[in-house]
């Protein structure tokens, strides 16, 4: 694949969802001025946003190599809980963070494990596990939230969920340096390179040495990682633990990496695609109320962005697969 066409190939990719975006923006700015020319609505976009598009990074690694996790929402709610028994326990957020991390990290490699072992489709397995957490989950917490209002006192709070400058949510900050970091993995790596290649064809790549099964595992994992930190950010930012957590987020997170471009069928995605396409979720709801419309309008804008969106990038996908065959 010579440079010109990987050019090509990150152009048809990105330009879409940045033109989206952008439509979308300016027709918001025409409906409901007084809330788009405000910065308060944009500082309510990086408060709220990021907690989307961390998860989604970690999905998007995921859909790449050919896989589905419908699970990480309830592992939102499953780690984050152990976080904030152990941070109030011990009294210490950082403690409580590393116990976090490592439940969404556990639970990516218990779900990683059992479709590589079996050899039954992710889809499948993760709507079992996302079942299996969430009543764990419960059970352990008797339905009841977990009050943190120790945490908003501490300096390690402000790192995570802070004002930088007083005005930056320094979630968005955490947001922006995991998209630099996944877009790295992803194409500046031969993990990348690997994950592509296990993605548009599994067979293929093990034929070529790759280490197929360790990689679909590995992607699990990290995105196991990246639900856990953004169920730890939320409860941080609302000093509070709540059982329905994660709950709303699969939508929002799947519409995220489709819209932005990522491949339903594994083997190609973008970073860039999916910030934006996260931004673009996040627009459309603030947007529609600011507009004056009804709320009820809000899932089915989603949808229906959603829809031409993967239906866009299918067709391309298939006229441009059709251009190199002739």
């Amino acid at each position: 694949m010579n440079a010109g066409f990987r050019l090509r190939s990150a152009l048809a990719l990105q330009l879409p969802i940045t033109a989206v975006l952008l439509l979308l923006w300016g027709f918001f700015v025409l409906t409901a001025p007084a809330t788009f020319l405000s910065r308060y609505i944009y500082l309510s976009f990086m408060t709220t946003i990021p907690f989307v598009a961390i998860v989604a990074m970690g999905m998007t690694l995921v859909v790449v190599a050919g896989e589905m996790d419908l699970s990480f929402a309830s592992n939102m709610a499953m780690s984050s809980f152990l976080f904030a028994v152990v941070a109030k326990a011990t009294g210490s957020a950082a403690t409580g963070l590393v116990a976090g991390l490592a439940a969404g990290a556990g639970i990516g490699l218990i779900n990683g494990l059992v479709v590589v072992k079996t050899g039954v489709p992710s889809i499948v397995v993760t709507i079992g596990f996302d079942f299996l957490w969430r009543g764990c989950v419960m059970l352990l917490s008797g339905g009841l939230a977990v009050a943190l209002p120790f945490v908003r006192r501490l300096p390690f709070t402000a790192l995570f969920v802070g004002r930088v400058g007083g005005l930056i949510p320094a979630q968005f900050l955490w947001a922006l340096g995991l998209a630099v970091v996944t877009a790295v993995i992803l194409h500046r790596t031969s993990w990348g390179d690997a994950l592509r290649f296990i993605g548009d064809d599994r067979e293929v790549a093990r034929m070529m040495g790759l280490p197929v099964a360790r990689a679909r595992v590995a992607v699990f994992v990290l995105l196991g990682l990246t639900a856990a930190f953004s169920g730890i950010l939320a409860c941080l930012e609302l000093a509070n633990w709540w059982p329905t957590q994660g709950e709303g987020y699969l939508l929002l997170v799947f519409a995220s990496v489709f819209i932005g471009g990522t491949s339903v069928y594994g083997g190609s995605g973008s970073v860039w695609g999916t910030t934006a396409g996260a931004a673009v979720i996040g627009m459309i709801e603030a947007g529609v109320v600011s507009a004056g419309w009804s709320g009820f309008w809000t899932r089915f804008v989603h949808g229906l962005v959603l829809v031409c969106s993967v239906s866009f990038y299918a067709l391309t996908a298939r006229r441009r697969g059709n251009g190199v065959g002739s």
